[in-house]
Formats: structure tokens, C-alpha cells, sequence
């Protein structure tokens, strides 16, 4: 029992596993709304250029039928009349069928987005096997899919069959007109048979579109077990263990850069470390602390500190000692605490002096005096 409820498929697929079926070529589509849109790409670009192609049509009823003798029994003549009436016809149904396509692949890409897979064009040769054809043939899936091609099959036959049926007068009338009236009408009605006609496969897609991203989704879904393997798989990959290592120290340090604010005092190298101290009697029972570094991490701890004007004083001992044996949000040693007093000591007095009460302080002599365990060179 325990093992059925570990490798049941009830949890969302991660990024990998997703990234894993588009490298495959796997994502979700949707025929019917691809096709949708594509048809009413295409009515749309019928109305755009309906115009042209039907004054181009016209064109091409009146030359053909104005064909004159010497033109008929000159073989260079007919060739060349002939290349201008396909040409009048050609180029706007290429312009035409160009928008279609676009249209279409533009429909393609809606559910799932573009994806170029070169595991998906692999020849497999599995396909090839006769019984995992008949499978695939007399599967559910295939059965589903039958009943759905039914389903649409009999409401699209349907609305055609009535549409037709409501225009059969009017197409039997256009006999009666003159060739330019009846082609003018005819591709009028012609446009408003596909566009009533794009309603219910419009509705069909839909419909599809939702239940296809519903079902690739649910193919996707991993057991428990399968998301703890992935993990152990991705954890156990050196420049995954890098990534998360990185990934640590950056946030790390944008924690302990968020801190320096807080300081009292920042105590320099001056150049190559930095340490930011701070001593609040209200809840601090011995100075703080709160961030430290060399270098390109010590010239940021400066620039936040000199952008909240917090006192910053050179002292290159005492800095490389609370570098090197201090850790970060925890006291300081208990051997530098006489250093560090003198120099909160000298950070307040100057902080009064400043506010205009009591005298300025001496300056604080650069090498206040540190235990020999705590000196590093």
C-alpha cells in the first residue's frame, strides 16, 4: 500500500521536468486552435484583400475573353498574355496563402509557445514496430480521440449543411447576374459562409485548448519518490552544488550588507578590511558584530557606511583581529573587548561633540592595543 501512494503521480511537475519535455519536443498543443485561428486569419485577410483579388479577377475574365486573332495565332503573344492573366491571379492568392500560414503557425504557437527540438526530429524506430502501432490504434487515447473527431465532425457538417441551405437561393441567383456583379456577390457570400462557419470551431477550440494544457499537465505530474530522486540526482552535480553555494553567499551578504546601517562604528585596514560594529545598550550585552570583509566586500561595507554617515576609523590591528576572530551577529571576543571600548568610547564622546555638548575628543591613536593571540600579520 505504502508503495502504490509513493509512486502515484499527484505532485505539480518541477522546472526540470517540464524543461526535460520541451527539450523532447513534448508541450501541449492544440489542433483545433490552430486551426481556428488559421481560418479566421484567413477571413480576415479575405476581407482585407477581397477587394484586389476580385478586381483582379475582372481583369482576368475581361482579357481572357478580349483575346484578338493575331494574338490567338502568335504563339509568343498567347505565352506572354497568358503569363500576365496568372501572374493577376497568382499574386494576390500568394499574398493571400502567405498571411494564412503565418496565421496558422501563429495559432500553433499559442498553447505551449515556440520550440525547436532536435530530439523530436530523431528518427525512432520504435515507431516503426507493428504491434505499438496497433496499440496506438485501438488504445483509450485513440478512442478518445475518435470520439472527439465525430463530435466535431457532426456540429461543423451541421452549421455547413444549414448555412448552405440559407444560401442556396442566393447562389443560384448569381447565374442571373453580370460577371462582375455575380463575382463581387459571390465572394461576399463566400466570406460570410467561413466567417458563420468559424463560430463553432471557434467554439471547439475553446473548449480543446484548456483540456489539452489539463492533460499535458496531468502527464507530466511526478510521484513523491520521483521529485526526491531528481533532487538527490541535481544535489549530487558539482556545478549544481557551486550554483547553491554561490547562491548562499549572495544572500549572505545581501543580509549582512543590509546590517551595516545599523553600526556604530566601521573599523578599517583601511583599505583591504573593514568591520562594522554596533553596541545598543537596550539589547545588546556586548558589542555586535555585524558585518566584515576584505577587499571588494570591504569597500562596500565603506560606501554603505559613509552613505549613512556612520563614523569610520582607521585602525589596521584591530581590524584584521575582529576580521580574522570575530563571527558575524555574535559578540566580539572577549579579549578585544578593552580595544573596542576605547573605540566606542571615542565614537560617542565625538557623536556629544558634534550635538554641541562636552569638549572634542582626543583623536584616537591609529593602534589601540590588541592581545598578541588576536594579532594577524
Amino acid at each position: 500500500m505504502a508503495e502504490d501512494q509513493a509512486g502515484e503521480r499527484t505532485e505539480e511537475a518541477t522546472p526540470k521536468r517540464r524543461q526535460d519535455a520541451r527539450d523532447k519536443g513534448q508541450l501541449p498543443r492544440s489542433k483545433d486552435l490552430a486551426g481556428a485561428v488559421g481560418l479566421l486569419g484567413g477571413i480576415v485577410a479575405l476581407m482585407w484583400f477581397g477587394g484586389w483579388l476580385g478586381q483582379n479577377l475582372m481583369g482576368l475574365m475581361h482579357e481572357s475573353l478580349e483575346l484578338d486573332r493575331d494574338t490567338l495565332f502568335d504563339f509568343s503573344k498567347l505565352l506572354s498574355q497568358v503569363g500576365r492573366i496568372l501572374w493577376a491571379v497568382a499574386w494576390p492568392l500568394l499574398v493571400l496563402l502567405l498571411v494564412m500560414a503565418f496565421v496558422s503557425l501563429v495559432g500553433s504557437v499559442i498553447l505551449g509557445g515556440f520550440n525547436f527540438s532536435t530530439q523530436a526530429m530523431a528518427p525512432k524506430f520504435s515507431k516503426l514496430n507493428p504491434l505499438n502501432g496497433f496499440k496506438r490504434m485501438f488504445g483509450i487515447q485513440a478512442g478518445v480521440e475518435l470520439l472527439k473527431s465525430l463530435a466535431k465532425f457532426l456540429v461543423i457538417g451541421a452549421t455547413a449543411w444549414f448555412l448552405l441551405h440559407s444560401v442556396f437561393t442566393k447562389v443560384l441567383a448569381l447565374a442571373g447576374e453580370p460577371v462582375e456583379g455575380a463575382i463581387i456577390d459571390g465572394l461576399e457570400i463566400l466570406l460570410w459562409l467561413c466567417l458563420a462557419l468559424c463560430a463553432p470551431y471557434l467554439l471547439i477550440a475553446i473548449i480543446d485548448a484548456p483540456f489539452q494544457l489539463w492533460q499535458y499537465n496531468k502527464q507530466l505530474k511526478m510521484s513523491k519518490q520521483e521529485i526526491k530522486d531528481e533532487y538527490k540526482d541535481a544535489e549530487g552535480k558539482p556545478e549544481v552544488k557551486a550554483k547553491i553555494r554561490r547562491m548562499q553567499m549572495q544572500m549572505a551578504n545581501r543580509r549582512m550588507m543590509a546590517k551595516v546601517p545599523e553600526a556604530d562604528v566601521i573599523i578599517t585596514n583601511p583599505t583591504h578590511y573593514a568591520v562594522a560594529l554596533r553596541y545598543d545598550q537596550s539589547r545588546d550585552h556586548a558589542p555586535m558584530l555585524l558585518a566584515k570583509g576584505v577587499d571588494e566586500v570591504a569597500a562596500h561595507i565603506r560606501d554603505i557606511g559613509n552613505g549613512n554617515n556612520i563614523t569610520m576609523l582607521r585602525s589596521p590591528m584591530l581590524a584584521r583581529a575582529l576580521y580574522y576572530s570575530g563571527e558575524l551577529d555574535k559578540p566580539i571576543p572577549d579579549g578585544l573587548f578593552v580595544a573596542v571600548a576605547q573605540v566606542l568610547a571615542y565614537v560617542y564622546q565625538l557623536r556629544l561633540w558634534k550635538k554641541g555638548r562636552g569638549t572634542r575628543p582626543k583623536t584616537l591613536p591609529t593602534e589601540v592595543p590588541v592581545p598578541p593571540e588576536f594579532r594577524h600579520w
